[in-house]
């Protein structure tokens, strides 16, 4: 038993070494998390800190907003941006209801369509006390719609003969990860780019006030009292500790990075954790309903944009 503890141990660190290289993306770690789950490759040794990691990624990402771009673009587009996340997670709490997924799973898919996939995932998941397999979920239905949206965006986009300015908008409404508003808005053209990576910015911003909407509804039933998650605190302190003392922004992208980084190995331990009959419990309804989420805001906001209403 000891040996395979060791040896268990040994694949973890190597794991956890690899989310360091270039290229080992988070739907890569997921995936490899899974594969170490399928393969009995299990210890709580590291699986017990996901919750933590997930929080301390949150806190450390703060350091890469940048608060002025983000002020700068709430000015014109606060009203458009505060009605099509509050819209889309009410359509995906309605959907998860219509398709009797479970309650936590559907919050985390439409928090993660609403705001900035992953991340908008990782800060709500400890707030509603998600499962790991319920993040799990989450997490894959986000990197499956990301991974055909960095293809089918841009041909769209041509499609439609979107202006730089429009494309910019519809990719950063309704593509879930940074990663990939970037890759695709990049595709369409520089100044797509500049827009989809600011009004991003924005919709990131949102993380906090519907974590702390969630933690309000999801009061101890008990004590009747409210978690506050106190880590979204210590997110918007960085936030705004990167916008008063800009003469460190060379130190605080480093901790920006290493927060990204702390997502990718968060994400490896929620794979391991998940076993097969948890993935079978869950079906597809999960996925349904995130792509038709999913639809729904990529339809509804190219309208809105094309007609300019």
């Amino acid at each position: 038993m000891y040996q395979f503890s060791k040896k268990t141990s040994c694949l973890f660190l190597i794991g956890i070494a690899l989310c360091f290289m270039p290229g080992f993306s988070p739907a890569i770690a997921l995936i490899t998390g899974l594969f170490f789950s399928m393969f009995g490759i299990k210890t709580a040794r590291f699986t017990k800190y996901t919750s933590s990691v997930l929080q301390a990624s949150i806190i450390l990402m703060g350091f890469g907003m940048n608060l002025t771009l983000v002020i700068e673009a709430s000015k014109s587009g606060f009203g458009f941006t505060a009605m099509s996340v509050i819209t889309t997670i009410s359509i995906g709490l309605l959907l998860g209801k219509l398709f009797k997924v479970e309650k936590a799973t559907s919050i985390l898919i439409a928090a993660g369509t609403a705001i900035c996939g992953g991340s908008a995932i990782a800060a709500v998941a400890p707030v509603i006390n998600a499962k790991n397999k319920q993040v799990l979920f989450a997490m894959a239905v986000v990197f499956v719609l990301n991974s055909v949206a960095l293809i089918l965006f841009p041909i769209i986009g041509h499609y439609f003969e979107m202006s730089q300015e429009t494309f910019g908008f519809w990719s950063a409404i309704a593509i879930h990860d940074t990663s990939s508003v970037v890759g695709a808005s990049s595709a369409y053209g520089e100044k797509a780019l500049e827009i989809a990576t600011t009004v991003k910015l924005t919709r990131a911003l949102w993380i906090i006030p519907v974590s702390i909407v969630f933690a309000i509804f999801n009061k101890n039933t008990e004590s009747g009292k409210i978690k506050i998650p106190w880590f979204i605190g210590v997110f918007v302190l960085a936030i705004i500790t990167a916008h008063l003392v800009p003469q460190w922004h060379d130190g605080f992208a480093i901790l920006n990075w290493l927060g990204k980084k702390g997502m990718i190995i968060a994400l490896l331990f929620i794979g391991s954790s998940i076993s097969v009959s948890e993935i079978r419990e869950t079906g597809s309804n999960a996925f349904i309903m995130g792509i038709l989420l999913w639809i729904f805001i990529g339809t509804t906001s190219l309208y809105l944009l094309l007609t300019h209403v």
